[in-house]
């Protein structure tokens, strides 16, 4: 069977968004041999690119790739975006828990907390 991967074309079927992309961006980049998401390593820029890498992330994944079809394709990013879903869930949470935190400490300042 030919190699499909190696073809300027992209499938509809993978286009969209890849989490494994947005929440590992450099670690999913070298994983998938896709080395422009090391652009995430700049500080401040690594915000701004994350969201590129997401959008971006299953054409450099697809291009980058040797996988024999789209099934193949979609089972290994699959892997990587239930990985990134989780990833920015726990982010999300421990975010919210360090402001809740930090505005209990800044409310109580001059306070005890015994």
């Amino acid at each position: 069977m030919e190699n499909t991967a190696t073809t300027a074309t992209i499938p509809d079927e993978i286009k969209g968004w890849n989490w494994g992309a947005f929440s590992f961006t450099y670690l999913w980049g070298i994983g998938n041999r896709t080395y422009l998401p090391l652009f995430a390593l700049i500080p401040v820029f690594s915000i701004i690119w994350a969201f590129v890498c997401g959008f971006k992330g299953n054409r450099w994944a697809w291009q980058n790739g040797d996988y024999q079809d789209v099934a193949s394709f979609k089972q290994v990013q699959a892997t990587w975006n239930r990985a990134g879903v989780w990833a920015f869930a726990v982010n999300v949470l421990v975010s919210i828990l360090v402001i809740i935190y930090f505005q209990l400490l800044i409310t109580n300042l001059g306070h005890p907390f015994y």
